[in-house]
């Protein structure tokens, strides 16, 4: 009878032990697949983002960031940089207007508690970024459009500017005249600048923010201010932002899609590279010319990136200095 017992104690906990050998196995194979910057440790404080002016503007971040500050107002700040470079074509006032020759903003702001604000389709503020955590602070809502974001922006301090400029405005009369009222898509119109962050405290948080497609249809919004779509933090998973062509962003939820995957395991970069992979497999309008790519940072402070196409850069600055990457892509030229 003795005997009989050891070998179903045995037994059991043999057959209890296969659900664990499977997660070991997968978590083998996504540990061989890990970022290079796995240094095995938590790397933070650190700050991320899309392109090479996100390189530049992460140094307003990192200023907040390496004094101890928290990666809420890291990411505003370093949104907040690029908002206000009137040279940029793709976020802020300066940037190209739609196909009436209006400048619409979208822009959006999350941070570790699961908080959010939202604002679309924002004319003549220099700051939607700014507006977007007064929704998520001051108001019971988390999206605000049109006039409505306008006059909640000028209540709260913020005043009109001008747009589009002198500049955008003789590149959106040279483009009416030979483009037949059809958006531009590809590297010279990639649209935003996304960027999430992990402070000391190990805490994360994100802001997207953008002028949208040049020469969009009036009215039209991208993924950029959709929590789960432009950006999404989850503080016990990591963070993820996008950029591109937004209207595939949004078919599969991006940026939810990228963090749920880590969640499950998947590194950054793999699960940004999932992401992409989805969008090609499955979107009926995707063509070779868009280009979307992905940023995630997860909650040790790795960090990874990946694109439908070459070209996609990204910022990089954590106690290792600051440097702009290549993210990996999918599809060959």
């Amino acid at each position: 009878m003795k005997s009989r017992r050891s070998f179903i104690k045995k037994l059991g906990l043999s057959v209890a032990a296969l659900p664990l050998a499977g997660s070991m196995v997968k978590a083998a194979t996504l540990e061989s697949n890990a970022d290079e910057n796995d240094q095995g440790g938590i790397n933070q404080p650190i700050v991320i983002s899309t392109w090479p002016f996100g390189k530049i503007a992460n140094q307003a971040g990192w200023d907040i960031l390496s004094k101890g500050g928290t990666a809420l107002d890291a990411v505003e700040s370093t949104a907040r940089f690029v908002e206000a470079d009137l040279s940029q074509k793709s976020v802020g006032l300066g940037a190209l207007p739609d196909r009436d020759g209006f400048v619409t903003l979208d822009a959006c702001i999350m941070d570790e508690k699961g908080n959010c604000g939202s604002v679309m389709f924002l004319e003549n503020i220099l700051h939607p970024i700014s507006v977007a955590r007064l929704v998520m602070e001051k108001t019971p809502h988390i999206q605000l459009v049109g006039e409505g974001a306008q006059q909640f922006a000028l209540n709260n301090g913020h005043t009109k500017h001008d747009a589009p400029t002198e500049s955008s405005k003789k590149s959106w009369e040279d483009w009416k005249k030979k483009n037949n009222y059809e958006p531009q898509h590809g590297l010279d119109n990639h649209d935003t600048i996304g960027v999430v962050a992990l402070d000391k405290n190990g805490n994360l948080s994100g802001a997207c923010t953008t002028s949208g497609l040049a020469y969009k249809m009036h009215g039209r919004v991208g993924d950029s201010p959709i929590i789960g779509a432009g950006l999404f933090v989850d503080n016990e998973v990591g963070a993820a932002t996008a950029t591109g062509t937004g209207e595939e962003v949004i078919r599969i939820c991006g940026t939810h899609l990228v963090v749920e995957l880590m969640r499950q395991g998947y590194s950054p970069a793999n699960a940004c590279k999932e992401a992409c992979n989805r969008i090609i497999k499955k979107s009926p309008k995707y063509n070779k010319d868009m280009i979307i790519g992905f940023l995630a940072l997860n909650k040790k402070g790795e960090y990874g990136a990946y694109s439908t196409k070459k070209g996609f850069q990204y910022g990089v600055y954590d106690n290792s200095g600051s440097v702009l990457k290549d993210a990996a892509f999918i599809e060959k030229e």
